[in-house]
């Protein structure tokens, strides 16, 4: 029998996760799967879990929670010798990745849709020693989503970002920015610089509408001007899929890049507080196989 290990963090999606186990547990049973089960208590340890399936050689792992939780699994399933197929259900608060990927945000819809999944090759990207599947983000925009309380995801969902954003808007601080890429270097002031790996961002499933979850590349989005006009703007041409026309925003598509700033500068990793400037970012082109829709993985392949 082949063998899954179900990791779980209780607490996610309004400490739902415990409604949902024994559906995904009948569901891996149907599929063939013996399953171990693991709960998180802690940061880190999805991260532990996943790498201890890797050592012993599982077939599968199953992730259930919030963004962090996913990130955390896939942090450590990435570069290891004996990789898994990897599942997840999403009960995050903005899912880009279960957006990306079509899966559900529906948990019921989720699970029920396993049986008939399909492995998908998909990318990630490297930095400063950690992973991430969608997102990394610098500037003064960025640092205002730490200001983003629990309960305030709770009651806003991703607009609880926007509206963090918009206050970030008031202050006037631009930062110098030097970024090495494929075709080049960008250097210049700027209020935002985003690395997005899928188009959808921040539950904004239009960022970088050309952006697929394989084809080894992540986009940069560098925002130079996001006075309250502008970010207006811009943000009526996000809705319908336009930003990279913007004036204000340059967009760069490449396979790796290093950031540097005249001060240190913390980055947010999707989702999550990151490290400083300098660091260099990397595509893992097509580094993880996750089970994903059957009508998904035909769209791609068209």
């Amino acid at each position: 029998m082949k063998r899954a290990m179900f990791i779980i963090n209780p607490s996610s999606g309004k400490e739902e996760a415990g409604t949902y186990r024994e559906l995904v547990l009948e569901e891996l049973k149907k599929m063939g799967y013996e399953t171990e089960i693991r709960e998180t208590a802690a940061a880190g340890d999805a991260t532990a879990f996943a790498g201890e399936a890797c050592k012993r050689a599982f077939d599968l792992v199953m992730a259930m929670g919030g963004d962090g939780t996913i990130n955390e699994t896939v942090a450590g399933l990435a570069e290891q010798d004996n990789q898994p197929l990897f599942s997840f259900i999403p009960l995050g608060t903005v899912n880009d990745f279960a957006r990306a990927l079509g899966i559900s945000l529906k948990p019921e819809e989720a699970i029920a849709a396993l049986e008939a999944g399909v492995p998908k090759e998909v990318d990630i990207a490297k930095a400063g020693g950690r992973y991430f599947m969608n997102i990394l983000a610098l500037g003064s925009l960025a640092e205002a989503t730490y200001q983003v309380t629990p309960e305030q995801k709770t009651k806003l969902g991703a607009f609880a970002y926007l509206l963090e954003g918009l206050k970030a808007l008031t202050g006037d601080e631009e930062v110098y920015f030097e970024i090495e890429h494929d075709h080049g270097s960008w250097k210049g002031e700027a209020k935002l610089v985003l690395a997005a790996l899928t188009n959808s961002v921040g539950g904004f499933e239009k960022l970088a509408p050309d952006a697929k979850p394989d084809d080894g590349m992540m986009h940069l989005y560098v925002v130079k001007n996001a006075a309250i006009p502008a970010f207006i703007r811009m943000a009526g041409e996000l809705l319908v899929g336009r930003l990279e026309h913007d004036p204000s925003v340059d967009v760069i598509h490449t396979s790796k890049a290093t950031v540097r700033t005249q001060e240190p500068l913390s980055c947010n990793i999707d989702g999550e507080a990151g490290f400083e400037t300098p660091f260099a970012i990397e595509v893992l082109p097509r580094h993880l196989q996750v089970l994903v829709p059957p009508e998904d993985a035909e769209q791609e392949n068209r």
